[in-house]
């Protein structure tokens, strides 16, 4: 089945094991990563990616991006600073990525939670730079998708 729509995607990523979760959410976050380059989620997105992780470290980065998401919080409106919004998004997409297992819970969807906070940061990155041309990170995701199911 080719997804194309966020219900079907849905769907999917629910099917995902918690770990498969957490991969595909790096893919995701990898697609908006230009954002927002701070060393935490680079190193949370590597100790995701490697499986000798201890749940000490898989701890320790979850601390520090709650951290770093209340630092990068920004207001929006008319006087938002996008580009500081979209990196906030790229943040909390990091942080749901890493939601500890006991936050879990069978109506809980890491990999949901982190697309569509990735979504939010390519749309303030579009509001930004006043861009026309539309940047479809759904699309982007689709296709990540499709790629882990077939």
């Amino acid at each position: 089945m080719t997804i194309k729509n966020d219900q079907d995607f849905k769907k999917a990523l629910s099917e995902l094991s918690v770990q498969e979760q957490r991969l595909v959410a790096t893919q995701f976050i990898k697609s908006v990563l230009l954002l927002n380059s701070d060393p935490v989620i680079e190193r949370a997105l590597q100790i995701v990616e490697d499986e000798k992780s201890s749940q000490s470290e898989f701890d320790d980065v979850y601390k520090s991006l709650k951290t770093l998401a209340v630092k990068t919080y920004t207001a929006c409106g008319d006087d938002a600073d996008w580009a500081s919004q979209a990196a906030h998004f790229v943040v909390t997409a990091a942080k749901a990525c890493l939601t500890p297992l006991g936050q879990l819970d069978n109506k809980k969807n890491l990999a949901w939670k982190c697309a569509m906070q990735t979504r939010m940061a390519r749309s303030c990155a579009m509001i930004e730079t006043q861009s026309d041309i539309v940047d479809n990170e759904a699309q982007k995701q689709y296709a990540i998708i499709n790629n882990v199911i077939d």
